[in-house]
C-alpha cells in the first residue's frame, strides 16, 4: 500500500527535494554521455592546428611565480627554446613577492639573455595570481598574451600552435591541453593524470566539436588583450580569473577556442592536502564566477541555445558535489522514515536504477574513453581507485561551497592557497642563441 503525502508532509518535502536532485544529476549524466559519444563517433574540430607558416603576430608570454625556485628555471629554458620568431616574443616572468630564490633564479636568466626576458618584480600588492597579472599586463607588447603557470613545462612548437587561432578576429581566448609531468610518483598523480585526460582528451575537445562552450583555463593558453578591455578589463577579485574571462568573452561574443594536440606538460599535487586545498580554491573561485554571471550568461544575444545550456550546467558544476552529499542524506532519511513509497509515486523504480548506475559515475565513462583514445589501456586498472578521488573531491568542494557562503556572510577576505611545488629547479639556462632588445620593467622596489 502506497504512503499518502498529506500523511507524511515532512518525508514528502523530503521525496521531493530527492526527486528534483535525481532530475538534476540525470541532466549531468547525460551531458558526461553525450560528450563522450561525441568524442567517441562525432567530427572533430581542429580548425587552427595545420597553420605553421605566417606572419607571427608579436606577443608577450607571461609566467606566473609565487615561490617556484623549484620549477620556474623548466619553464623559462623550454621558452627560450622555441620556434616563434624571436624579434616577436617578449618574455615576462611575473615574481609575485615571492620569498624564495625564484628573484634570484629569474634575474640569472635575465642576466643572460637580457635582450629575451623582462622581469617583473612584484614586491607589494594585493595578493593573488590574478591580481599579479592584472598589474604585469601592462607591460605587454602586441595584442596577444600567453599565460603559463612557472610549473608548465612548453614544447618547442606550442606557441605557434597557441597563437594561430588569434587569426580569427572573432577569438577572444584560446586554451591548449594540459599534461601531467610527474604521473608517475604516486597514486594520486596516476589518479589525477586519469582526470586530465577526461577533462581535456573528452570534455574540452567535446565542447568544441560540438560548438559550445571550451573553456580558458589560464594556464597553456591565451587571450586577445582588446577583447579582455572591450569586457571590462582584467579582474583581480576573483581566485578564477581564468573562467571569470572565459564567461565574460563569452557572453560578449567572443569565441574561446580548445586546441587539443597544443599538449603542455605540468606537475599536478603529490600530497592530499595540497590537493584538497587546490580543489578547494577551484570552487571558491567558480563559485564566484557563477553567481556574478549567471543572468548575463543566460540572457546574453550572442549565445546559441545550446552554449547557454553547456555554461549553466558549467558554472554550476562545483555545486553538484554539495547537491549530490544532501541527496545522500535524504535518501537515507527516507530509508529510516521507511517512506520509500513516497519516491516511488514521484520516480519509477527502472529510472532510479537507471540513475543509480548512470547518473552518479557518468564522468567514470569519460575517463575510460579518454584513456582508450590516449592508448594507454593499462591505465584502466586504476579506475576502481578512482572512487577514493572522486570522494576526496565530493567533500573538499561541498566544504569549500560552504566556506563561501560563510565568506559572503561575515565579509571575509578570500586567501589564495599556492600548489606546492616538488621538482628540483634548474640552476643554469640553456644554451640558446639572442634575439632582438627588449625592456625590463620592474614594480616599485
Amino acid at each position: 500500500m502506497l504512503t499518502s503525502f498529506s500523511a507524511y508532509p515532512a518525508a514528502s518535502v523530503m521525496a521531493s527535494l530527492l526527486f528534483l536532485i535525481v532530475v538534476i544529476m540525470m541532466l549531468y549524466g547525460v551531458r558526461h554521455f553525450l560528450f563522450t559519444m561525441n568524442r567517441l563517433t562525432g567530427e572533430q574540430r581542429h580548425p587552427y592546428i595545420d597553420i605553421s607558416v605566417a606572419r607571427w603576430p608579436m606577443i608577450t608570454v607571461f609566467i606566473a611565480a609565487h615561490n617556484e625556485e623549484k620549477v620556474v628555471a623548466g619553464c623559462m629554458a623550454a621558452l627560450l627554446n622555441t620556434d616563434y620568431p624571436q624579434d616577436r616574443l617578449k618574455i615576462i616572468p611575473v615574481n609575485d613577492r615571492s620569498s624564495d630564490a625564484t628573484r634570484s633564479i629569474i634575474d640569472n636568466f635575465a642576466r643572460r639573455y637580457p635582450t629575451r626576458i623582462c622581469p617583473f618584480h612584484r614586491t607589494e600588492g594585493k595578493a593573488g595570481k590574478s591580481a599579479a597579472l592584472k598589474d604585469a599586463l601592462q607591460f605587454a607588447s602586441g595584442d596577444i598574451a600567453i599565460i603559463f603557470d612557472a610549473d608548465y613545462v612548453p614544447g618547442r612548437g606550442l606557441l605557434k600552435q597557441l597563437v594561430a587561432p588569434f587569426f580569427d578576429p572573432e577569438v577572444g581566448a584560446v586554451m591548449g591541453r594540459v599534461v601531467p609531468i610527474n604521473s608517475g610518483a604516486n597514486l594520486l598523480t596516476r589518479l589525477l593524470d586519469l582526470e586530465r585526460s577526461a577533462g581535456y582528451q573528452v570534455d574540452q575537445q567535446a565542447r568544441m566539436n560540438m560548438n559550445l562552450l571550451p573553456q580558458y583555463g589560464g594556464t597553456v593558453g591565451g587571450v586577445r588583450l582588446s577583447a579582455v578591455q572591450a569586457v571590462g578589463g582584467w579582474h583581480d577579485d576573483t581566485l578564477a580569473e581564468d573562467t571569470d574571462i572565459t564567461f565574460r568573452l563569452m557572453f560578449n561574443g567572443w569565441k574561446t577556442i580548445y586546441t587539443n594536440r597544443s599538449e603542455c606538460y605540468e606537475e599536478v599535487p603529490e600530497d592530499w592536502k595540497v590537493r584538497i586545498k587546490q580543489v578547494s580554491r577551484w570552487a571558491k573561485g567558480h563559485n564566484q564566477v557563477m553567481t556574478r554571471y549567471w543572468w548575463q550568461f543566460l540572457t546574453s544575444k550572442y549565445l546559441t541555445l545550446g552554449q547557454r545550456v553547456d555554461g549553466m550546467l558549467l558554472l554550476f558544476v562545483f555545486v553538484i558535489p554539495l547537491i549530490m552529499l544532501v541527496g545522500w542524506g535524504l535518501a537515507l532519511g527516507l530509508y529510516f522514515l521507511n517512506a520509500g513509497s513516497l519516491l516511488s509515486q514521484l520516480i519509477p523504480v527502472f529510472a532510479l536504477m537507471v540513475y543509480g548506475t548512470l547518473g552518479n559515475f557518468a564522468a567514470f565513462f569519460e575517463i575510460v574513453v579518454a584513456v582508450l583514445i590516449d592508448g594507454n589501456r593499462k591505465r584502466l586498472r586504476l579506475l576502481p581507485f578512482n572512487m577514493l578521488g572522486f570522494l576526496v573531491s565530493l567533500f573538499a568542494i561541498s566544504g569549500a561551497v560552504w566556506s563561501l557562503m560563510l565568506d559572503r556572510i561575515f565579509k571575509r577576505e578570500m586567501v589564495w592557497d599556492k600548489t606546492i611545488r616538488y621538482r628540483s629547479h634548474v640552476s643554469a639556462p640553456i644554451s640558446v642563441s639572442v634575439g632582438s632588445p627588449a625592456v625590463t620593467h620592474k614594480a616599485a622596489e
